[in-house]
Protein backbone atom coordinates (compact mmCIF):
# COMPACT_ATOMS: atom_id res chain seq x y z
CA UNK A 1 0.00 0.00 0.00
CA UNK A 2 1.11 3.63 -0.06
CA UNK A 3 2.30 5.28 3.03
CA UNK A 4 -1.01 7.38 3.75
CA UNK A 5 -3.11 4.30 3.38
CA UNK A 6 -0.28 2.11 5.30
CA UNK A 7 -0.70 4.62 7.93
CA UNK A 8 -4.33 4.14 8.69
CA UNK A 9 -4.23 0.42 8.41
CA UNK A 10 -1.56 0.15 10.98
CA UNK A 11 -3.47 2.49 13.92
CA UNK A 12 -7.26 1.85 13.37
CA UNK A 13 -8.62 -0.27 15.77
CA UNK A 14 -12.58 -1.39 16.37
CA UNK A 15 -15.28 0.17 14.61
CA UNK A 16 -15.98 3.82 13.44
CA UNK A 17 -18.82 6.04 14.81
CA UNK A 18 -20.92 8.79 13.00
CA UNK A 19 -24.05 10.94 13.25
CA UNK A 20 -26.07 13.43 11.35
CA UNK A 21 -26.84 15.76 13.76
CA UNK A 22 -29.65 18.59 13.66
CA UNK A 23 -29.40 21.21 16.49
CA UNK A 24 -31.72 23.74 17.64
CA UNK A 25 -30.35 27.18 19.30
CA UNK A 26 -29.77 27.96 21.44
CA UNK A 27 -27.24 25.00 21.68
CA UNK A 28 -23.75 23.89 23.28
CA UNK A 29 -22.02 20.96 23.63
CA UNK A 30 -19.23 19.48 25.03
CA UNK A 31 -16.65 16.55 24.13
CA UNK A 32 -13.89 15.64 25.77
CA UNK A 33 -10.51 14.69 25.86
CA UNK A 34 -10.18 10.65 24.62
CA UNK A 35 -6.80 9.21 24.24
CA UNK A 36 -6.30 7.10 21.26
CA UNK A 37 -8.68 8.62 19.08
CA UNK A 38 -9.54 11.16 16.68
CA UNK A 39 -12.66 12.56 15.17
CA UNK A 40 -14.26 15.28 12.85
CA UNK A 41 -16.88 17.62 12.42
CA UNK A 42 -18.57 18.83 9.08
CA UNK A 43 -20.98 21.83 8.64
CA UNK A 44 -23.80 21.03 6.36
CA UNK A 45 -26.17 23.51 7.19
CA UNK A 46 -26.13 26.92 8.78
CA UNK A 47 -22.94 28.19 11.29
CA UNK A 48 -21.51 27.30 15.24
CA UNK A 49 -18.59 27.88 17.37
CA UNK A 50 -15.89 25.36 17.65
CA UNK A 51 -14.04 26.51 21.09
CA UNK A 52 -10.66 24.82 22.02
CA UNK A 53 -9.63 23.89 25.32
CA UNK A 54 -7.22 25.77 27.05
CA UNK A 55 -9.28 29.50 26.37
CA UNK A 56 -8.44 30.29 22.88
CA UNK A 57 -10.57 31.98 20.61
CA UNK A 58 -13.39 30.32 18.84
CA UNK A 59 -13.11 29.22 15.72
CA UNK A 60 -15.97 30.31 13.18
CA UNK A 61 -17.72 27.18 11.44
CA UNK A 62 -19.29 27.84 8.29
CA UNK A 63 -21.12 25.34 5.78
CA UNK A 64 -18.58 23.10 4.38
CA UNK A 65 -16.41 23.38 6.56
CA UNK A 66 -14.40 20.51 7.87
CA UNK A 67 -12.64 20.21 11.46
CA UNK A 68 -10.53 17.54 12.13
CA UNK A 69 -9.05 16.43 15.83
CA UNK A 70 -6.54 13.71 15.35
CA UNK A 71 -5.19 13.73 18.78
CA UNK A 72 -8.62 13.13 20.80
CA UNK A 73 -8.67 16.29 21.96
CA UNK A 74 -11.51 18.06 24.34
CA UNK A 75 -13.37 20.67 22.61
CA UNK A 76 -16.94 21.79 22.50
CA UNK A 77 -19.18 23.36 19.55
CA UNK A 78 -21.79 25.91 20.23
CA UNK A 79 -24.21 28.05 18.31
CA UNK A 80 -22.27 31.19 19.85
CA UNK A 81 -19.70 31.50 22.06
CA UNK A 82 -21.73 33.12 24.88
CA UNK A 83 -23.90 30.38 25.23
CA UNK A 84 -23.80 27.43 28.02
CA UNK A 85 -22.24 24.21 27.28
CA UNK A 86 -24.21 20.86 28.25
CA UNK A 87 -23.08 18.83 30.79
CA UNK A 88 -21.82 15.77 31.24
CA UNK A 89 -19.93 15.89 28.01
CA UNK A 90 -21.33 13.78 25.19
CA UNK A 91 -19.95 9.75 25.62
CA UNK A 92 -21.05 7.45 23.02
CA UNK A 93 -19.67 4.76 24.97
CA UNK A 94 -21.67 5.19 27.97
CA UNK A 95 -24.98 6.63 26.50
CA UNK A 96 -27.49 4.26 25.41
CA UNK A 97 -29.09 6.69 23.33
CA UNK A 98 -25.31 6.11 21.23
CA UNK A 99 -26.14 2.18 20.99
CA UNK A 100 -26.16 2.61 16.71
CA UNK A 101 -23.02 3.28 15.15
CA UNK A 102 -24.45 5.31 12.48
CA UNK A 103 -27.33 7.27 13.34
CA UNK A 104 -29.28 10.96 12.83
CA UNK A 105 -30.61 12.47 15.93
CA UNK A 106 -32.04 16.11 16.84
CA UNK A 107 -30.94 18.52 19.71
CA UNK A 108 -32.93 21.04 21.19
CA UNK A 109 -36.65 21.97 20.59
CA UNK A 110 -38.29 23.91 17.58
CA UNK A 111 -39.95 26.69 18.36
CA UNK A 112 -44.07 27.23 17.23
CA UNK A 113 -43.12 29.69 15.00
CA UNK A 114 -40.00 27.85 13.79
CA UNK A 115 -37.93 31.16 14.23
CA UNK A 116 -34.78 29.35 16.00
CA UNK A 117 -31.96 29.13 14.11
CA UNK A 118 -30.59 25.38 12.75
CA UNK A 119 -27.37 23.76 12.75
CA UNK A 120 -27.11 20.83 10.81
CA UNK A 121 -23.06 19.09 11.34
CA UNK A 122 -21.86 15.64 10.49
CA UNK A 123 -19.32 14.12 13.04
CA UNK A 124 -17.92 10.92 13.47
CA UNK A 125 -14.65 9.16 15.34
CA UNK A 126 -12.31 7.03 14.72
CA UNK A 127 -10.46 4.30 17.43
CA UNK A 128 -6.53 4.47 17.21
CA UNK A 129 -4.35 2.62 19.16
CA UNK A 130 -1.82 4.55 20.60
CA UNK A 131 0.81 1.98 21.09
CA UNK A 132 0.95 1.93 16.71
CA UNK A 133 1.12 5.52 16.41
CA UNK A 134 2.54 6.34 13.57
CA UNK A 135 4.50 9.80 13.34
CA UNK A 136 3.19 11.12 10.29
CA UNK A 137 0.00 12.08 12.82
CA UNK A 138 1.87 13.23 15.43
CA UNK A 139 2.93 15.92 13.08
CA UNK A 140 -0.75 16.89 12.84
CA UNK A 141 -1.38 19.92 14.70
CA UNK A 142 -4.58 19.74 17.70
CA UNK A 143 -6.80 20.76 15.08
CA UNK A 144 -7.01 20.50 11.41
CA UNK A 145 -9.52 23.07 9.87
CA UNK A 146 -10.21 22.87 6.22
CA UNK A 147 -12.62 26.30 5.59
CA UNK A 148 -15.02 25.69 2.40
CA UNK A 149 -13.51 27.01 -1.12
CA UNK A 150 -15.94 27.26 -3.88
CA UNK A 151 -14.64 24.64 -6.47
CA UNK A 152 -12.02 23.22 -3.75
CA UNK A 153 -11.37 19.34 -2.64
CA UNK A 154 -14.26 18.33 -5.01
CA UNK A 155 -13.29 14.74 -3.61
CA UNK A 156 -13.61 16.08 -0.30
CA UNK A 157 -17.14 17.35 -0.66
CA UNK A 158 -18.22 14.30 -2.53
CA UNK A 159 -17.27 11.86 -0.03
CA UNK A 160 -19.09 14.21 2.58
CA UNK A 161 -22.32 14.64 0.96
CA UNK A 162 -22.52 10.39 0.06
CA UNK A 163 -21.96 10.19 4.24
CA UNK A 164 -24.59 12.52 5.31
CA UNK A 165 -27.28 11.20 2.73
CA UNK A 166 -26.33 7.48 3.94
CA UNK A 167 -27.07 8.60 8.36
CA UNK A 168 -30.19 10.82 7.16
CA UNK A 169 -32.02 8.31 5.21
CA UNK A 170 -30.16 4.64 6.12
CA UNK A 171 -30.84 1.83 3.55
CA UNK A 172 -29.60 -2.15 2.63
CA UNK A 173 -26.19 -2.08 3.07
CA UNK A 174 -25.16 0.69 5.13
CA UNK A 175 -23.40 -1.24 7.65
CA UNK A 176 -20.83 -1.80 4.62
CA UNK A 177 -21.47 1.62 3.29
CA UNK A 178 -20.59 3.54 5.92
CA UNK A 179 -17.12 2.59 7.32
CA UNK A 180 -16.05 2.57 3.55
CA UNK A 181 -17.13 5.92 3.48
CA UNK A 182 -16.22 7.07 6.44
CA UNK A 183 -12.26 5.69 5.85
CA UNK A 184 -12.51 7.56 2.30
CA UNK A 185 -13.62 10.80 4.30
CA UNK A 186 -10.46 10.31 6.96
CA UNK A 187 -8.09 10.03 3.88
CA UNK A 188 -9.66 12.55 1.95
CA UNK A 189 -9.35 15.19 5.17
CA UNK A 190 -5.53 14.13 5.73
CA UNK A 191 -4.96 14.45 2.07
CA UNK A 192 -6.21 18.13 1.99
CA UNK A 193 -3.91 19.16 5.05
CA UNK A 194 -1.02 17.60 3.54
CA UNK A 195 -1.46 19.42 0.36
CA UNK A 196 -2.18 22.75 1.77
CA UNK A 197 1.35 22.51 3.66
CA UNK A 198 2.86 21.57 0.69
CA UNK A 199 1.07 25.03 -1.29
CA UNK A 200 2.47 26.94 2.07
CA UNK A 201 6.17 25.68 1.12
CA UNK A 202 6.80 23.33 4.39
CA UNK A 203 9.92 22.73 4.75
CA UNK A 204 10.08 19.84 7.28
CA UNK A 205 8.33 16.88 8.83
CA UNK A 206 6.44 14.84 7.24
CA UNK A 207 4.18 17.28 5.32
CA UNK A 208 7.38 18.50 3.67
CA UNK A 209 9.00 14.63 3.14
CA UNK A 210 5.45 13.78 0.99
CA UNK A 211 5.47 16.85 -0.72
CA UNK A 212 8.82 16.35 -1.52
CA UNK A 213 8.83 13.89 -4.91
CA UNK A 214 12.51 12.64 -3.93
CA UNK A 215 11.58 11.54 -0.42
CA UNK A 216 8.03 10.63 -1.46
CA UNK A 217 8.91 8.07 -4.13
CA UNK A 218 11.50 6.20 -1.54
CA UNK A 219 8.94 5.87 0.97
CA UNK A 220 6.24 4.80 -1.30
CA UNK A 221 8.73 1.98 -2.45
CA UNK A 222 9.74 0.82 0.91
CA UNK A 223 6.26 0.77 1.69
CA UNK A 224 4.64 -1.33 -1.27
CA UNK A 225 7.27 -3.79 -0.31
CA UNK A 226 9.39 -3.79 2.76
CA UNK A 227 10.52 -7.10 1.95
CA UNK A 228 12.86 -5.84 -0.35
CA UNK A 229 16.72 -5.90 0.93
CA UNK A 230 16.72 -2.33 1.20
CA UNK A 231 19.58 -0.77 1.78
CA UNK A 232 20.35 3.17 2.11
CA UNK A 233 21.87 3.36 -1.35
CA UNK A 234 18.57 1.30 -3.17
CA UNK A 235 16.22 3.97 -1.50
CA UNK A 236 18.25 6.49 -3.06
CA UNK A 237 18.08 5.34 -6.23
CA UNK A 238 14.27 5.21 -5.92
CA UNK A 239 15.12 8.83 -5.01
CA UNK A 240 17.31 9.24 -8.09
CA UNK A 241 19.58 10.56 -5.01
CA UNK A 242 22.84 9.98 -4.15
CA UNK A 243 23.48 7.59 -1.02
CA UNK A 244 25.10 10.51 1.00
CA UNK A 245 22.89 13.20 -0.04
CA UNK A 246 19.33 11.09 0.08
CA UNK A 247 20.10 9.93 3.44
CA UNK A 248 20.84 13.70 4.77
CA UNK A 249 17.73 14.74 3.06
CA UNK A 250 15.28 11.85 4.93
CA UNK A 251 16.52 11.98 7.64
CA UNK A 252 16.09 16.11 8.10
CA UNK A 253 12.34 15.55 6.96
CA UNK A 254 11.92 12.48 8.65
CA UNK A 255 13.50 12.95 11.61
CA UNK A 256 15.42 9.70 11.68
CA UNK A 257 17.94 7.76 9.16
CA UNK A 258 16.27 5.80 6.38
CA UNK A 259 17.37 2.01 8.08
CA UNK A 260 15.85 3.05 11.09
CA UNK A 261 12.56 4.02 10.08
CA UNK A 262 11.82 1.12 7.63
CA UNK A 263 13.03 -1.27 10.75
CA UNK A 264 10.67 0.33 12.58
CA UNK A 265 8.05 -0.27 9.77
CA UNK A 266 8.94 -3.62 9.29
CA UNK A 267 8.26 -4.52 12.95
CA UNK A 268 5.02 -1.97 12.85
CA UNK A 269 3.95 -4.28 9.87
CA UNK A 270 4.76 -7.57 11.86
CA UNK A 271 2.71 -7.08 14.61
CA UNK A 272 -0.53 -5.99 12.81
CA UNK A 273 0.59 -9.22 10.65
CA UNK A 274 0.45 -11.38 13.97
CA UNK A 275 -2.59 -9.71 15.35
CA UNK A 276 -4.82 -10.00 12.11
CA UNK A 277 -3.34 -13.58 10.53
CA UNK A 278 -2.40 -16.83 10.82
CA UNK A 279 0.41 -16.58 8.93
CA UNK A 280 3.38 -18.91 11.14
CA UNK A 281 6.48 -16.75 12.29
CA UNK A 282 8.27 -17.98 10.04
CA UNK A 283 6.30 -16.48 6.90
CA UNK A 284 5.75 -13.06 8.54
CA UNK A 285 9.74 -12.89 9.09
CA UNK A 286 9.52 -13.76 5.04
CA UNK A 287 7.29 -10.62 4.44
CA UNK A 288 8.97 -8.47 6.16
CA UNK A 289 12.94 -9.00 4.70
CA UNK A 290 14.13 -11.15 7.48
CA UNK A 291 15.39 -14.92 5.69
CA UNK A 292 15.79 -16.44 9.94
CA UNK A 293 13.24 -16.62 12.06
CA UNK A 294 15.63 -16.07 14.82
CA UNK A 295 16.88 -12.64 13.51
CA UNK A 296 13.31 -11.61 13.30
CA UNK A 297 12.42 -12.28 16.62
CA UNK A 298 15.16 -11.05 17.59
CA UNK A 299 14.04 -7.60 16.47
CA UNK A 300 10.73 -7.76 17.22
CA UNK A 301 11.51 -8.36 20.91
CA UNK A 302 13.91 -5.04 20.92
CA UNK A 303 11.23 -3.12 19.27
CA UNK A 304 8.25 -4.43 21.68
CA UNK A 305 9.77 -5.95 24.39
CA UNK A 306 8.17 -9.29 23.79
CA UNK A 307 8.82 -12.26 21.84
CA UNK A 308 6.18 -12.29 18.86
CA UNK A 309 4.58 -15.67 19.39
CA UNK A 310 3.59 -14.40 22.90
CA UNK A 311 3.03 -11.14 21.11
CA UNK A 312 0.34 -12.74 19.54
CA UNK A 313 -1.20 -14.80 22.14
CA UNK A 314 -1.65 -11.88 23.88
CA UNK A 315 -3.41 -9.70 21.46
CA UNK A 316 -5.84 -12.51 20.44
CA UNK A 317 -6.69 -12.84 24.52
CA UNK A 318 -7.83 -9.36 24.37
CA UNK A 319 -11.06 -8.70 23.20
CA UNK A 320 -11.19 -7.13 19.65
CA UNK A 321 -13.21 -4.45 19.92
CA UNK A 322 -11.02 -3.01 23.24
CA UNK A 323 -7.90 -1.27 21.53
CA UNK A 324 -6.21 -2.66 24.07
CA UNK A 325 -2.28 -1.78 24.12
CA UNK A 326 -0.74 -5.57 24.52
CA UNK A 327 3.04 -3.93 24.51
CA UNK A 328 1.94 -1.73 27.64
CA UNK A 329 2.45 -3.47 30.91
CA UNK A 330 -0.65 -1.72 32.05
CA UNK A 331 -3.27 -2.38 29.40
CA UNK A 332 -5.06 1.07 28.52
CA UNK A 333 -8.83 1.05 27.42
CA UNK A 334 -8.86 3.26 23.98
CA UNK A 335 -11.98 5.02 22.88
CA UNK A 336 -13.48 6.79 20.22
CA UNK A 337 -13.83 10.83 19.94
CA UNK A 338 -16.84 11.49 21.27
CA UNK A 339 -19.77 12.10 18.71
CA UNK A 340 -22.55 15.06 18.82
CA UNK A 341 -25.48 12.78 19.08
CA UNK A 342 -27.95 13.65 21.86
Amino acid sequence: MDVLSDVIAAMRTGQPRSARVRWHAPWGQQFPTVRGSAGFQVVLQGSCRLIPPGGDAPIALNVGDVVFLPHGSGYALADSPTTPLTEPACDPLNDPRFEDRYASATVGKTGQDGSQAVTVTLCGGYRLDPSRAHPLLADLPEIVHLPARLGHRPELRAAVGLLGGELDNPRLGADTVVPALLDTLLLYILRAWFDEQSERGTTAGWAAALGDPAISAALHALHRDPALPWTVETLGTQAGLSRAAFSRRFTTLIGQPPLTYLTWWRMTTAARLLRESDASLGEVATRIGYTSEFAFANAFKREYGTAPGKYRRQSRAEPQSSGLDVTAPQPVVTSPVRNAEQ
